[in-house]
């Protein structure tokens, strides 16, 4: 920590605040009589929306102007406003009797980088009591700690207000950039276009032409065949010729006059790739881009993270695919199925996308590439299985797409590759500006806590005085005496007997609420009463003499607990 003002004092955190970790309460679920505590989850802590609640039991509770930090998992450092309600099992709160609620808060949301980078734990991550105990806390007058709090919500508030306006920005070019593709592969971009153009060849020409291109192809291939092999070709060999499906049309719009439409596999080869075995390192390393799954997101592929070689090639199922190839990811739960790319460079791809050889017609392969981006989320609800949702080869052929004339999906392209290239400058820019901005609140942060933000004031109480005075406090309070609850002991030995003579003379399941209406504890019951009831329920639950199970109907939804009483 860069030097403070001579007034102010430099303490480890450990020496300012106290950290009470959170405990996932009993008896959660929706909010009713009985349950009436919000619980703060990490869903509710990022949200402030909250889900679940649960009974009045004693633990950890926090409230608004308490700090919250995330303790565990892969968010641990996070620091946010508390809520009304019980601390979650994965939260902490942060207190302090030696600084304001706001000017902590700061602080700790000051050290996410520092905490969320040095935690411990392989499995689930948590923050490192030694780090986190270890930081350096500026400490100044509470008169000061309140200037600077100003000062700090006022310049962060105009920057979190720009930071808004940036994402929002952001969010508005991806719904653009929707829209831009939509229009073009749906005809509305090129309307105006047609009114003073014809096709030199419409849509339907353009495909019909492609279908006999692409028996011919195959033709060749057979030939080619029957010649390696020295042999003449059989009888009726073209009646072989394997005819594509023509796409499903009933439930598709309409098309402009001149467009069709055609499918995948009626156009173009759809080719699967495959891994080269691992286990043979010949294989790997080679001079053979070869493309995974994870590397098709949206882009133009001009290099890949690995190479095979030409015994990998040969030894394997996959394939060299040409340059303007179309790459479509056809495996995973999360975004990459759907996902597509385009090939810049000749390169082999694994089992888990299809590449679609769209360079063997006169089609630009960017109309496919925008067609299905277009269409990302279709495509990925087009997918079979159960456990992992995917696409295959026969479902990638049966995808439909619009074929407009040959010289209109030229137009096509290159409006959209100019409109998609600004939407990308503008995209850039904002990354950048967001990222200025972060580094300018690091830099706000960092001018409070070294005491830079505002200006000193002499009359301010020195921190040394600060600090004296509140161990002396601290140290006054741990000699006063403990105050004895005789009165509310006997209350509580009163009621635990009810229970426990309840639910011995019942000797079997109990519905709670029942057990709790014979003990005396009404609806309408104090606070204290059901704390008491609570807490002892889950004394005996630890000690082995009681059974809680909760009551579900039919779907599943749960309707109350009951219980029953253990006989040792």
């Amino acid at each position: 920590m860069s030097e403070c003002p001579k007034n102010w004092l430099v303490l480890p955190l450990s020496e300012v605040v106290s950290t009470q970790k959170g405990k996932k309460p009993f008896n959660l679920g929706t909010q009713n009589a009985e349950r009436s505590v919000p619980y703060i989850n990490i869903a509710a802590f990022e949200t402030k929306a909250i889900a679940e609640y649960a009974p009045i039991q004693d633990i950890p509770q926090c409230n608004i102007s308490d700090t919250l930090l995330v303790w565990d998992g892969a968010r641990a450092g996070l620091s946010g406003r508390g809520i009304a309600g019980y601390i979650g099992s994965t939260l902490a709160k942060i207190s302090s009797d030696l600084a304001t609620p706001q000017y902590l808060f700061y602080f700790i949301n000051s050290k996410y980088d520092e905490l969320n980078s040095r935690t411990k734990g392989v499995g689930i991550p948590h923050i490192d009591p030694i780090i986190f105990n270890g930081l350096e806390f500026p400490l100044t007058s509470i008169s000061e700690q309140i200037r600077i709090v100003e000062k700090l919500e006022e310049l962060l508030s105009d920057l979190d207000a720009g930071v808004a306006e940036l994402k929002a920005a952001q969010k508005k070019l991806v719904q653009y950039r929707q829209s831009l593709l939509k229009a073009a592969v749906e005809g509305a971009l090129t309307a105006e276009w047609r009114t003073t153009n014809q096709p030199k060849e419409t849509g339907t020409q353009l495909l019909e032409r492609i279908l006999i291109e692409r028996c011919a192809r195959w033709e060749a291939k057979q030939l080619a065949k029957f010649k390696e092999q020295g042999k003449a070709p059989t009888k009726d060999w073209q009646s072989k010729y394997p005819e594509p499906v023509k796409p499903d049309i009933s439930d598709l719009p309409e098309l402009p006059v001149d467009w069709v439409w055609s499918s995948i596999g009626q156009c173009f080869y759809v080719g699967v790739g495959a891994t080269p075995s691992r286990k043979e390192p010949e294989y790997w390393n080679g001079e053979i881009p070869w493309i995974s799954s994870g590397e098709v997101r949206f882009v133009e592929i001009t290099n890949t993270k690995e190479l095979i070689s030409k015994s990998g090639l040969n030894n394997s199922s996959t394939q060299i695919n040409p340059i303007g190839s179309v790459l479509l990811g056809m495996i995973g739960e999360g975004k990459t199925r759907g996902q597509v790319a385009i090939l810049g460079i000749e390169a082999a791809n694994n089992q888990n996308c299809a590449a679609i050889w769209v360079p063997e017609t006169d089609i630009p392969p960017e109309y496919i590439y925008y067609w299905l981006w277009s269409r990302y989320e279709e495509t990925r609800r087009g997918s079979s299985g159960n456990n992992q949702p995917a696409l295959n080869k026969s479902i990638v052929e049966k995808i439909p797409f619009p074929l407009p004339s040959l010289n209109e999906l030229y137009i096509i392209v290159g409006l959209v590759s100019t409109s998609l290239s600004q939407i990308e400058d503008q995209e850039v820019a904002i990354k950048y500006s967001l990222k200025q901005s972060a580094a300018q609140r690091k830099n706000i942060l960092k001018a409070a806590f070294s005491g830079q933000l505002v200006p000193q004031d002499p009359n301010d109480e020195p921190a040394s005085v600060l600090l004296q005075r509140i161990r002396a406090e601290r140290l006054e309070r741990e000699k006063q005496p403990k105050v004895r609850k005789t009165k509310q002991q006997k209350e509580i030995a009163i009621v635990v007997s009810k229970l426990i003579d309840v639910l011995s003379e019942a000797g079997d399941w109990v519905p709670a609420q029942e057990a709790f209406r014979r003990c005396g504890i009404s609806d309408g019951a104090q606070t204290e009463q059901i704390e008491v009831l609570y807490a002892e329920l889950r004394a005996l639950d630890k000690a082995g003499r009681l059974l809680v199970e909760t009551v579900t109907d039919t779907q599943g939804r749960k309707l109350n607990d009951r219980l029953k009483l253990l006989v040792t």
